[in-house]
């Protein structure tokens, strides 16, 4: 299973053949157009499911199947977190519960990126353990952890690893939070203020199944985005010993 999260920097419809190039079979979106909008050019592969979600006619967050698996917004969806979409992923062999992220809210004056998120993994405590992923554009790093502040990036960091679910893209180079060696965001498009925002959580059932991590290059991306996507695959087949 390929998973990638890619903020696209609006406009969607007319980026979307680029990184379906590399052939996700499941795609977040941050950034992307309502559904009004969303009118994909002729010839580009269309989604076999789609979950959009979000009132800003140009901003929302789009996650989209080009497999066999289903999404399902799981109930207990509460819409005071907005952006952070818990959903059900499933086909006939597999399941797993996704929160599907853009940390994006500027009306909570507690926080308007990081702590959307650390909100909403204490909201959704009781659906996140195994078989579980969080992927999106968290706007965040350890580097901007401000002193004693709840809720900040390490804090969301620590509260998914007591539950045994680790950022992919760490394990995978082996290197600590604040450490990245691959932006995925380049502030203002400008390669000299280069940023890593974009995770994938995963549980430890799913990092055992792990191959894959990958960021987008600069050249390749920046003429779409100022983000680079993030590109995760897990061999769902792979047995564990």
């Amino acid at each position: 299973m390929k998973i990638i999260t890619w903020n696209c920097n609006m406009a969607f419809r007319i980026k979307a053949n680029y990184i379906l190039g590399h052939h996700p079979d499941i795609l977040i979106i941050p950034e992307c157009e309502h559904p009004d909008k969303l009118r994909f050019q002729e010839g580009t592969i269309l989604p076999s499911d789609t979950f959009l979600y979000g009132s800003n006619k140009n901003k929302g967050l789009g996650v989209f199947s080009y497999s066999d698996f289903k999404l399902q917004l799981i109930e207990q969806h509460n819409t005071q977190f907005k952006n952070v979409i818990p959903l059900r992923v499933f086909n006939d062999s597999h399941e797993f519960t996704m929160l599907a992220i853009w940390a994006n809210n500027p009306q909570d004056k507690d926080g308007a990126y990081i702590t959307q998120v650390w909100k909403a993994i204490n909201f959704y405590e009781n659906i996140l353990g195994e078989k579980t992923i969080l992927i999106g554009d968290f706007n965040s790093n350890t580097i901007w952890d401000k002193a004693r502040r709840i809720g900040n990036h390490s804090c969301v960091v620590e509260k998914l690893e007591e539950k045994n679910i680790l950022s992919t893209y760490h394990q995978f180079y082996n290197c600590e939070q604040g450490k990245e060696l691959h932006p995925t965001l380049y502030m203002y498009r400008h390669q000299t203020r280069p940023y890593h925002i974009d995770y994938c959580f995963a549980s430890s059932d799913l990092i055992r199944k792990l191959i894959k991590v990958e960021v987008g290059q600069f050249d390749e991306w920046i003429h779409f985005s100022d983000h680079s996507p993030l590109i995760v695959e897990f061999d769902l087949q792979k047995i564990e010993k």
